[in-house]
């Protein structure tokens, strides 16, 4: 079981959920001990530069899982027509990564609709091996009926997830906070549809600004979670918060609240001391 925010890097956690000597540029080395997985947005806006995907390999402890999402040209710009080579590239980018490359995330805009499925299956049947895929979907038609059950059927054949987006929480209540409002403004309203279709469910939680009912919304998720581990599958877990200041305790508190129902569950890593160590006097 993989638990994730959607950022490694968050200032506001040193000293908080981060040693508080953690300098900038390192945040990743305690935070992969904290948490297991994260979900890399950046990729979404810019490629990386070769040396700073080195640099996130070799701050990572093993096991984790980051699952990037590809780019924004190929999803938004270009709509998946004629992408493969730029897919391509994209994964040699990330290969340094090895095991700790969790998945490559395609999220594609709300306009994309049941009329560009023909561009959707074009580009996984040519989609590079060795990478688990997933495709989040914001296209209301694709919450049920006929163009669900043949994206379902097109994702299950080429052995694609399906990203399962949760944001009941966020809208079952009015925002209080200005980043509450922005969540809400930004994020898709689609009814939730938590269900896998193959070994490697993907999930984003999306809360609202409203702490009590983050936590009972994502602790929610505890009995599909524990039967979808009892399957054999190995889910990936993303805790969002409009200001994301405690997501990674949130998501610490999903793995512990699992592994009281599955005690075999492998424990996540002991995390780094937050509070910096004192200094003896020499005197």
């Amino acid at each position: 079981m993989f638990v994730g925010a959607p950022m490694w890097a968050n200032r506001s956690w040193v000293g908080r959920h981060l040693p508080a000597d953690t300098a900038a540029g390192t945040e990743l080395v305690p935070y992969s001990r904290l948490l297991n997985a994260v979900e890399g947005n950046t990729t979404f806006y810019a490629d990386p530069a070769p040396a700073t995907v080195a640099k996130w390999a070799s701050q990572i402890s093993a096991p984790f899982r980051m699952v990037v999402k590809a780019p924004r040209e190929v999803t938004h710009d270009r709509r998946l027509r004629d992408v493969g080579p730029r897919l391509a590239a994209f994964v040699d980018l990330l290969t340094p990564l090895a095991d700790a490359l969790g998945g490559i995330m395609l999220q594609l805009p709300a306009s994309f609709g049941p009329n560009d499925l023909g561009a959707l299956a074009t580009t996984v049947r040519s989609l590079p091996s060795g990478v688990h895929w997933s495709v989040e979907v914001r296209h209301h038609e694709f919450c049920g009926g006929p163009a669900m059950d043949d994206l379902h059927r097109l994702l299950e054949r080429h052995h694609l997830e399906r990203v399962v987006l949760d944001t009941t929480v966020l809208f079952a209540r009015p925002p209080r906070t200005d980043a509450g409002r922005d969540e809400w403004r930004t994020k898709p309203r689609l009814p939730l549809l938590d269900l896998a279709l193959g070994e490697r469910p993907v999930v984003r939680y999306i809360a609202g600004d409203d702490e009590q009912r983050a936590e009972d919304g994502m602790l929610a998720w505890i009995d599909t979670l524990t039967t979808w581990l009892d399957e054999g599958r190995s889910p990936t877990f993303f805790v969002h918060s409009p200001d994301n200041r405690d997501t990674p305790q949130l998501a610490r508190m999903l793995h512990d609240r699992l592994r009281a129902e599955i005690p075999d569950l492998t424990p996540l890593h002991e995390p780094l001391p937050v509070a910096a160590a004192q200094q003896e006097s020499l005197f």
